[in-house]
């Protein structure tokens, strides 16, 4: 089986093909990812209408290339997947009209993927992984402990209340001007930082559940760097390394709350979505992990941020159970698991 998936949910235009013969022969052939980092940089963040122009522009011949590079015509796809929300919605439209078009020319199902899911099941085609198991989806947009039962079958545990952790860094990292994406650039930044240089509280702290909270946190950073203007190069660094440090220990502290409130038989914890590839807040998710006897899990770096890997693995997923969505399948720019 050959799904091609394409992914045009933000700012990242991408196609891949992904084969799975078996169970255990689940191979990416191809993951093309044009970043348009570029193009949004000036701005200090996405600007929707550029994404959208952007994913009309490059899409046909990232397809190209990801058919090229898995060595595979359209005619031996089985299917053809695309993410369909959520997500800003011009660009949700480019994936969704160009997989609808080949769709339809090629005779082949359709099938709309939840890019909330796709981050939820890249662990079943990194790690090879069987239902159920905990999950900790963290990214620029969405931070949410759940339970994942099976394909199109999550238990919500908790969730932001305000900003999300790849939000908050992202808008820490404009005040100290940054690179564009915030999150890698306080990580690198951070590298020669102090974690103890200031103090910033964690929200939510000592309460029950395991929703998160990340605006207080991220109010408190801003004052500290308005009052610390102009700020040195050592100052943002321990910036960096005082602000990743307290999302760390915040998303550590209520992960242990959502290990407390499962009494599903839970092997695995699974950390996934673009905020999985900070090293640091993967080191201390992996602590919590061990001491609750529990096998942490994290896809590679490559397949934490957007690609159009995950979008096939589901539609993978979905098309070994039969299912598949009708031409008419209208975008969502809101799509809750």
């Amino acid at each position: 089986m050959k799904i091609l998936g394409i992914e045009t949910s933000c700012d990242e235009t991408a196609a891949a093909v992904v084969q799975d013969e078996s169970n255990l022969d689940k191979r990416i052939l191809s993951n093309i990812i044009h970043s348009q980092i570029t193009e949004h940089e000036p701005y200090g963040g996405v600007v929707p209408e550029i994404a959208a122009r952007a994913h009309l522009f490059y899409l046909e011949n990232i397809i190209k290339r990801a058919l090229k590079e898995a060595d595979t015509s359209l005619d031996d796809i089985d299917a053809i997947a695309v993410t369909a929300g959520p997500g800003l919605i011009g660009g949700v439209l480019v994936g969704v009209m160009t997989a609808k078009a080949m769709a339809m020319g090629l005779q082949k199902p359709f099938i709309a993927v939840n890019h909330l899911e796709a981050h939820a099941l890249t662990p079943r085609l990194s790690h090879n992984i069987e239902f159920p198991y905990l999950l900790l989806l963290a990214s620029g947009g969405h931070c949410q402990f759940l339970e994942v039962l099976g394909v199109g079958n999550y238990r919500l545990l908790g969730s932001t209340i305000d900003d999300a952790a790849g939000e908050a860094f992202d808008k820490i990292a404009k005040l100290m001007d940054l690179d564009y994406p915030g999150g890698p650039a306080m990580e690198r930044a951070a590298i020669n930082g102090d974690i103890h240089r200031f103090p910033l509280p964690r929200p939510l702290k000592g309460r029950e559940g395991c929703d998160l909270s990340f605006a207080g946190l991220k109010t408190a950073a801003r004052l500290v760097i308005e009052k610390q203007q102009p700020l040195s190069a050592q100052d943002i660094a321990d910036m960096s390394a005082s602000f990743q440090h307290a999302v760390a220990e915040c998303l550590s502290e209520r992960m242990q709350n959502a290990i407390k409130m499962t009494k599903l038989p839970i092997k695995h914890f699974v950390v996934s979505g673009g905020v999985a590839a900070n090293q640091t807040i993967r080191q201390h998710l992996q602590n919590v992990a061990i001491g609750n006897t529990l096998e942490f899990i994290a896809p590679p770096l490559r397949l934490c941020t957007d690609n159009a890997a995950m979008i096939a693995w589901v539609g993978i997923e979905k098309l070994k159970l039969g299912l598949t969505d009708d031409l008419n399948f209208a975008p969502r720019p809101r799509w809750p698991l």
